[in-house]
């Protein structure tokens, strides 16, 4: 991570209970591509590592004979235990309540690593010198992400769109203009240079594929609420004793735009590197 943080066990406080409603979901389609590019056939291990609440784990699951979710917050994994039971998938599954700067701890080799938007959360050289190790010959990772300098637009959509920037200027408001992340603070962002650091790991490619988005989404009122308490920039517990004046103000600036309590948004598009394990 950058210069001056330092992650710790407060990142997604409290922002378990939101994530599943409240993120926007990838791309429709992104199991069938993966499934299609890495050949996949109900066999296999994955390790899904930062897994939240089993986002891509669970969406995966039927591709694979076993499917390992690792992920530092106990409230993510035990949302991820209920999307599974949900699914009645819970005896393919494992969750594991570990940084992935722990591995290997034990978990024995994998056929495929994803990491889904939470790479930049980790000590990157380490954990990608640590999956490497853990991945069979012939094995990949995965990185998924929505799709960078995508254009959403909003004309055509049958509800309002969400206000962003309204709700972002809110935000900071109450938490300051820089941006929060747990117990400090991150000025300059969270670090970019993927590919740099699984390239010095000694992955091979990237082989990029993209799975369209664009669907047009209708969210409720409740919907973007969840959204907003599910990043870590403006997760429950940085608001303190504010939280319920914030709540107030944030679904009262919702109302007033849309009196209806329905918005419309499109889904984003989902950007998938496929990283070679490459030979040794």
């Amino acid at each position: 991570m950058g210069v001056g943080w330092e992650w710790d066990e407060t990142l997604f406080s409290g922002a378990a209970a939101f994530y599943r409603r409240g993120r926007l979901p990838y791309a429709p389609g992104l199991a069938d591509v993966l499934a299609e590019v890495l050949h996949l056939d109900g066999r296999g291990r994955l390790i899904d590592l930062g897994c939240g609440p089993g986002t891509v784990a669970l969406r995966l699951v039927g591709h694979f004979g076993e499917v390992v979710g690792v992920d530092p917050d106990a409230g993510m994994l035990a949302e991820a235990a209920r999307g599974a039971a949900e699914l009645e998938v819970t005896g393919k599954v494992r969750w594991v309540r570990a940084r992935a700067e722990e591995l290997p701890a034990g978990l024995g080799d994998f056929d495929v690593a994803t990491l889904a938007q939470s790479f930049h959360w980790m000590d990157r050289e380490r954990v990608a010198a640590a999956v490497r190790g853990m991945l069979r010959p012939g094995g990949v990772l995965v990185h998924i992400s929505d799709l960078k300098g995508e254009s959403r637009p909003t004309d055509g959509l049958p509800c309002p769109p969400v206000p962003h920037a309204a709700v972002d200027a809110l935000v900071r408001r109450y938490l300051g203009p820089v941006r929060r992340a747990g117990r400090g603070l991150l000025p300059r962002g969270t670090p970019t240079g993927e590919a740099a650091v699984l390239t010095g790991a000694g992955f091979a490619g990237p082989y990029r594929h993209v799975v369209p988005g664009g669907q047009a989404m209708v969210r409720t009122r409740d919907d973007v609420v969840a959204g907003v308490f599910s990043m870590s920039f403006s997760a429950p517990h940085l608001f303190g004793a504010r939280l319920d004046a914030f709540e107030t103000e944030l679904r009262r600036l919702l109302r007033e735009v849309s009196p209806s309590g329905r918005f419309s948004a499109r889904r984003p598009g989902t950007e998938v590197f496929v990283w070679p394990r490459g030979s040794d």
